[in-house]
């Protein structure tokens, strides 16, 4: 029988949830989503409880802070000017908003705080230092 390994391509129905219950995502009423194992779309926990499992199984584990989304870095809040702020989109605390990055990409940033001169600015994951339940079906291994 077949098994999900590293670099298996799977078709994957998953829900991830807080540790209180609430939803953060779900395609378990949508089409199955397609991952790579070992490219980074999955974070380390999701993929070792995937590995060895065959298509049709389902999986549910809790996976700790440095296994879902790792940890909130200090090193990554930045200070931003107030004014860099369109007039329209006033920052708000805890807003969670896309930035321009690198090479064209959009990096998420969560907004901690604000005074009257700059936003501060954490670019850690905003699920960063949070424990994940993560549900899945294996629908098929490609």
């Amino acid at each position: 029988m077949k098994t999900v390994e590293n670099n298996s391509t799977i078709l994957l129905l998953f829900k991830m949830e807080l540790e209180d219950g609430t939803e953060i995502e779900s395609n378990f009423n949508d089409d199955a989503i397609e991952f790579e194992i070992g490219n980074g779309s999955l974070t380390p926990g999701m993929e070792d409880a995937l590995i060895g499992k065959a298509a049709g199984e389902t999986v549910s584990v809790e996976l700790s802070p440095e296994l879902a989304f790792g940890m909130p870095d200090e090193n990554n809040i930045h200070s931003i000017p107030v004014t860099d702020f369109p007039d329209d989109m006033p920052p708000e605390e805890n807003q969670v908003i896309a930035f321009d990055g690198p090479d064209d990409s959009e990096i998420m940033g969560t907004i901690i705080s604000i005074s009257d001169e700059e936003v501060q600015v954490d670019f850690s994951h905003p699920l960063a230092g949070r424990i994940i339940k993560f549900t899945a079906n294996i629908n098929a291994i490609l």
